[in-house]
């Protein structure tokens, strides 16, 4: 190996090292409790060095934001052998509120703390969301040409879908699902999401 290439895969050692401190103070402590100071600590090395590596806090949030989408894409990619679209689209359903459950760390960084999004020039596409939701747009498409949500868009309904199960997750993981009994939350964990699916079919 070459000293460039050498280099190169030091960097890129070192940018993974850095990310995973900021992840894991990130989940013991929070994002407030999370600077280049303690992730410098933790790594051992000077708050320069991060610096050198990635512009700001925000940028090491942003890719962690995007591990987390590579994690919801993989966990996706079962799906592919559901071959109606329609139970595919109640499957998807059922597994983003599991990745939500299994992962409320991640999720916070991809749909709710705003400090990732900060990297992005205003007005920029962002692509990680997008593409993300073009998988749902594009399964609920294939409901539509089978028959299902007669009458209505499928990217008008592929959002209407996802802010249903967005409301549904982060009501879940910040524990604000207490207005209800243990017992009810988790059949409408289970089968609301189903239940919802199926409404909007009818109308």
């Amino acid at each position: 190996m070459g000293t460039k290439d050498r280099k190169e895969r030091e960097k890129e050692e070192l940018r993974e090292l850095i990310l995973r401190a900021a992840k894991d103070i990130f989940f013991e402590k929070g994002y407030a409790q999370t600077s280049i100071r303690n992730i410098a600590d933790r790594i051992e090395y000077s708050p320069g060095t991060i610096y050198l590596h990635y512009k700001d806090k925000d940028s090491i949030f942003h890719a962690l934001q995007q591990e987390g989408f590579k994690l919801l894409r993989q966990q996706f990619g079962v799906l592919q052998v559901v071959a109606d679209p329609f139970e595919r689209l109640k499957a998807m359903g059922r597994l983003y509120l599991k990745f939500a459950m299994e992962n409320p760390e991640y999720y916070d960084l991809m749909f709710v703390i705003r400090a990732p999004m900060n990297v992005l020039e205003e007005e920029a596409c962002w692509d990680e969301g997008q593409t993300a939701f073009n998988v749902l747009v594009n399964v609920v498409q294939e409901c539509v040409q089978q028959g299902h949500f007669k009458g209505h868009d499928a990217e008008e309904m592929a959002y209407v879908i996802w802010s249903t199960m967005h409301g549904m997750a982060t009501l879940s993981i910040r524990g604000r699902c207490r207005v209800i009994s243990d017992e009810k939350r988790e059949t409408i964990e289970i089968l609301g999401y189903e239940t919802f699916v199926q409404m909007l079919n009818c109308i």
